[in-house]
């Protein structure tokens, strides 16, 4: 009983030495193996990664990664930008409403967040603070648009998520539309709302910034090649005439040609783009297996059941469980990146509530929204300091920590919706499939 827990510990207390995350797993995994099981335990070590290798799903990841940092380098966030920019700026709170938009797209082309957070800091920044936007709105509505990958398909999570847990991807993308449409719309309304009643807190433009109707209608073609992009890889996966695999190869493709046709390809980006891929890719098949192989030895000295247990002993009876599952995986979500959050708790607690008889799909659209959450969560949220990482030294990461707690609210008070109002998550997949 008491190994389980000890293995925890020292995963914990490896984390707080600053080890690769994904060391800490192999390390703590390799260990406890050889101590409990000698030479012979070393065959869990090497099933895992043979598991890894041979998950065919797995291979959307490098390239949407691919697709993610090409459009990055072609300039798509400036252009986005500047097109909801031009069209939102008279409206109070515009300018913040124009970020959630823009990180909302940004998240249905790449999947990737740090894409998203950096490219919307870097950018959509500098432009309310010139006209004198409330600094925790501008903070929080980088933060929440850019984290909306995590839900809007194509996201790497969803990939990694099905592949572990046997969920459809092509339902869990189709579920994460709703979602994301659905949280950006939740942001949107708190940042209209608290703009209308608090006149100085987001200033619409002057009358002398304001973008002619020309102008506006000239921005549009900002979203043309992005919108022909998310069509072209979404309706492959959703209509069932490619995997997700094959979905993200057409993604990958069709970001060289938006660089091509827009003009901004350059050997020298393709070459950076490539070897970003590799290093990105390499680093999350890495902390991949590592969590595999906690998980199957952690399986192994009989820790999922102490988990389920523990579950079974909590008051309120499945609907206890799954909030001391949301807890679990929210607690995760404060130390670890996500990739190795989703290996390590998802094949604890998804088959325990599957076994309750909670829908899989519903559970994994809500899993996802607690990675989202644990995006922006301090400590050690990444959202957090991907944004820490691109603002001006004036900035604190107390005041990024403090401008996430809104938008972290938001995010809870959806998740509640979704539990409660499962249709709101399910109505597009039951739908389409």
């Amino acid at each position: 009983m008491y190994t389980p827990l000890l293995m925890f510990l020292a995963l914990f207390i490896g984390l707080l030495s600053g080890i690769p995350i994904a060391f800490v797993l192999g390390f703590i995994s390799m260990g406890f193996a050889y101590v409990l099981w000698g030479v012979g335990g070393m065959n869990l070590i090497i099933s895992a990664a043979w598991g890894v290798m041979n998950n065919f799903t797995l291979t959307a990841v490098p390239l949407f990664i691919f697709m993610a940092l090409m459009l990055e380098k072609s300039g798509l966030v400036a252009d986005l930008y500047n097109c909801f920019y031009k069209w939102s700026g008279g409206l109070r709170g515009g300018l913040a409403v124009a970020t959630i938009l823009v990180g909302t797209i940004i998240g249905a082309v790449s999947g990737v967040i740090a894409a998203g957070v950096i490219g919307l800091g870097l950018i959509a920044l500098p432009q309310m603070e010139q006209y004198k936007y409330d600094r925790k709105i501008n903070l929080g509505s980088i933060m929440a648009g850019g984290t909306l990958g995590q839900l809007v398909p194509p996201s790497i999570c969803m990939v990694v998520y099905g592949a572990i847990t046997g969920v459809s991807v092509g339902k869990l993308f189709a579920g994460g539309i709703v979602l994301g449409v659905f949280l950006s719309i939740l942001y949107s309304t708190y940042i209209l709302i608290r703009s209308y009643f608090q006149k100085d807190l987001c200033p619409s433009l002057p009358l002398d910034k304001r973008a002619t109707l020309a102008e506006k209608i000239y921005s549009l073609r900002a979203i043309f090649w992005p919108s022909l992009l998310i069509i072209s890889v979404l309706g492959a996966i959703l209509s069932g005439a490619s995997t997700p695999s094959e979905g993200a190869a057409v993604g990958a493709l069709g970001s060289v040609l938006f660089s091509l046709a827009s003009r901004r390809f350059r050997w020298k980006i393709f070459q950076e783009v490539a070897i970003q891929t590799l290093k990105i890719t390499s680093m999350v098949g890495w902390i991949i297996f590592s969590a595999k192989a906690f998980g199957s030895v952690f399986s192994g000295i009989g820790g999922n059941m102490l988990v389920t247990k523990i579950a079974m002993a909590v008051p309120g009876g499945r609907w206890g469980a799954l909030i001391l599952s949301a807890v679990f995986v929210l607690f995760l979500g404060m130390f670890l990146e996500t990739v190795a959050m989703i290996m390590l708790a998802a094949p604890i607690v998804s088959p325990l509530l599957v076994s309750l008889g909670f829908n899989p799909l519903w559970w994994g659209l809500i899993f996802m929204m607690l990675l989202q959450v644990a995006y922006l969560s301090p400590p050690f949220g990444f959202a957090l300091f991907y944004l820490k990482g691109v603002t001006p030294p004036k900035i604190t990461l107390e005041e990024i920590y403090l401008s996430s707690l809104p938008f972290i609210g938001i995010q809870i008070v959806g998740i509640i919706l979704v539990a409660i109002f499962p249709i709101l998550a399910l109505w597009l997949p039951n739908l389409i499939f």
